[in-house]
């Protein structure tokens, strides 16, 4: 079973049923256990097209499967060193099963050689055993599949601020400041000191985003011209136009840099407006920051600072997590549609699985 998204208007879905693939001499098939659905698969969807997450897993003309992060079991392995029945944590489709070419097949998992995937980002394609995962807890699989993909990114880029000393700014503004991955990087960031971290968020979310602790100020959308003066960053969350102009106008020169990370208001994305006050707006796109730092590090140094940093980090979440488990595809078709349309309570994170 697959759940399939149009292409052309992310309303509309439709689940497939097919036969099970059958894995060729060198191929596996992963039986989907569960998933994690948040904001940042909406994400994947509304930069389907622009950054390629339609590609990752082949799907009928005109329609796409939006990637998930959690968890699978090796159902069939033709595969040297990759048993059947091992647990893997990664990218996979909302569908019941995928077929995967594992290379580099080791203790840690392996990467996923299939052709169509050979131009994308390497750090999608690899897959951890959990045997072999120094951040794995069977305790906190829910953490994992919901949190852990969100915070890669949140700490990639707390790093690549620390990097660049934050472009000298005395602020850091955050954009949908109860999503996930931008308290994410309000958590870092306070407890590194330093820049003040303000969040920006709805009526609705700024009460949230208030009680989580890790904002020195919070403020509605409304309130932007109340922003701190001086130099500041903006980490755009949310993909608004509206709002990321009105950030841009506030600060003008006085704006060091401008990164756009997710869109969660991604019915309100726009064309940057050539007199935008300002640095152009730049993606950041976490594989890259990945790339850069497994390079200087080494994979086995970057997974170590990730799980250190993780750890205290899922500490914290024991205190406003609320996870809800659903099975079957009305529950994950109506979760998608509230996410995509921001219906979602902050508080909340949904575990889905399907049917094989």
């Amino acid at each position: 079973m697959d759940f399939l998204i149009s292409r052309g208007d992310l309303h509309e879905t439709r689940f497939d049923h097919g036969p099970a693939p059958a894995p060729a001499e060198g191929e596996a098939v992963l039986a989907v256990e569960s998933f994690g659905l948040t904001s940042n698969n909406i994400t994947y969807a509304a930069f389907g097209e622009a950054m390629s997450y339609w590609k990752f897993f082949p799907a009928p003309e005109g329609w796409g499967r939006m990637p998930v992060w959690g968890f699978a079991t090796v159902a069939e392995s033709r595969v040297d060193g990759l048993a059947e029945g091992a647990r893997i944590y990664g990218y996979l489709p909302p569908s019941s099963e995928l077929l995967v070419a594992p290379v580099r097949v080791g203790p840690h998992g392996f990467v996923d050689a299939s052709p169509h995937r050979a131009e994308l980002p390497a750090a999608y394609n690899s897959y951890s055993q959990t045997s072999g995962d120094p951040a794995y807890d069977p305790e906190r699989e829910d953490q994992q599949m919901l949190l852990r993909p969100l915070f890669f990114t949140s700490w990639l880029i707390a790093d690549f601020l620390r990097d660049s000393d934050i472009f000298g700014a005395d602020t850091v503004v955050l954009s949908s400041a109860s999503s996930k991955t931008a308290s994410g990087l309000a958590f870092l960031l306070s407890r590194e000191g330093g820049a003040e971290v303000v969040g920006l968020s709805s009526e609705r979310g700024a009460e949230y985003a208030r009680s989580i602790g890790v904002y020195d100020a919070v403020l509605s959308y409304e309130e932007i011209e109340d922003l701190p003066s001086g130099r500041a960053v903006y980490v755009d969350m949310s993909g608004d136009a509206v709002v990321r102009e009105a950030v841009h106008r506030h600060y003008g020169a006085e704006l060091a840099h401008s990164a756009v990370v997710g869109a969660t208001h991604h019915d309100q994305m726009g064309a940057v407006p050539d007199d935008l006050p300002g640095p152009r707006p730049t993606f950041f796109f976490a594989p890259d920051r990945v790339a850069k730092r497994s390079a200087e590090w080494g994979g086995e140094e970057l997974a170590r600072r990730l799980a250190a940093a993780w750890e205290p980090y899922v500490l914290w979440t024991d205190g406003w997590l609320q996870v809800t488990h659903e099975q079957g595809p009305d529950p994950l078709k109506a979760t998608y549609l509230d996410l995509l349309d921001g219906r979602i309570d902050p508080s909340r994170a949904h575990v889905l699985s399907l049917p094989r």
